[in-house]
């Protein structure tokens, strides 16, 4: 992989990984394109992964900080017999219902190997299909009139549905910011507590996912093919691009714009099947 390559990848990582365009689908129709597909090409994608991460930890460091001290303490309550949910802050319940939205993956983990296979394929049609979902759930999005629910108004039962939701994005194609931010407006957050959720949920379901691809790749030896210094530039640039993707996501949730990228991921999702339609005649 050449160092140009990697700075695309990583833009591409960036942008597409909050902007809810679906960073997957569009990783797999660059890979498909550009010959990075393989073992090497899915650790790679867990490094622009990693950069992404850390975008999420500058840009809600205060939020990340306050329920980090909020779960610290709710492990001492247990502990001391001092627990009570309802006396939970807006940051405890925070830090509960986002326990239980990852909790809704297990069920999409047993079925794992097709996700993988899905991703790793040649075939793009699958991909298309997906990037129209997304776009469908974009137009939804905006039609939402009552979204007033805070982080401290948080349901376990939103919490369900908005994991559901992430789960239905291990699919490539499916953008998971969309996806879980789609959910959460479905569930009557408002704006910025819907973006705010779906991007710290984020942070175990896609660091989960990273340990698993790296480790699949270092078992099968593709790790020692790797160029360093293609991986550092990769991380660099997706960490840079993905901190302008979620301020833009911010500004983009309070003026209900997402029929924007409504229409984007419905154009690149009829070119994908034409394109896997085509190539496959």
């Amino acid at each position: 992989m050449s160092i140009l390559k990697a700075v695309i990848s990583g833009i591409i990582q960036g942008l597409t990984e909050f902007l809810p365009v679906s960073s997957s689908g569009h990783l797999s129709l660059w890979q498909h394109f550009s010959g990075t597909r393989g073992e090497g090409g899915l650790l790679f994608s867990a490094v622009l992964h990693m950069g992404t991460l850390i975008a999420v930890f500058i840009v809600f460091r205060r939020r990340i900080l306050e329920m980090t001290g909020e779960a610290l303490r709710m492990v001492k309550n247990i502990f001391t017999g001092r627990f009570s949910f309802r006396e939970l802050t807006a940051g405890g319940r925070g830090v509960v219902m986002i326990i239980v939205s990852l909790l809704m993956l297990l069920p999409f983990y047993i079925f794992r190997d097709v996700f993988e296979c899905v991703s790793g394929d040649d075939d793009i049609i699958i991909e298309g299909i997906c990037f129209i979902y997304t776009a469908l759930l974009l137009f939804m999005t905006d039609r939402c009139e009552k979204t007033y629910k805070t982080m401290g108004d948080i349901t376990v039962k939103n919490a369900v549905i908005v994991g559901l939701f992430q789960g239905a994005a291990l699919l490539p194609g499916v953008s998971r910011s969309g996806s879980t931010i789609a959910g959460g407006t479905f569930c009557g957050f408002d704006r910025e507590t819907a973006v705010e959720y779906s991007f710290i949920l984020g942070i175990p379901a896609i660091l989960g996912g990273c340990i698993l691809e790296g480790k699949k790749a270092v078992e099968s030896g593709a790790a020692a093919d790797t160029d360093p210094v293609c991986m550092a530039v990769g991380f660099l640039t997706a960490a840079a691009v993905g901190v302008l993707a979620i301020r833009m996501v911010r500004l983009i949730s309070k003026g209900r714009k997402f029929r924007i990228f409504g229409v984007y991921t419905l154009i690149v999702g009829a070119a994908a099947i034409a394109a896997g339609v085509f190539f496959n005649a």
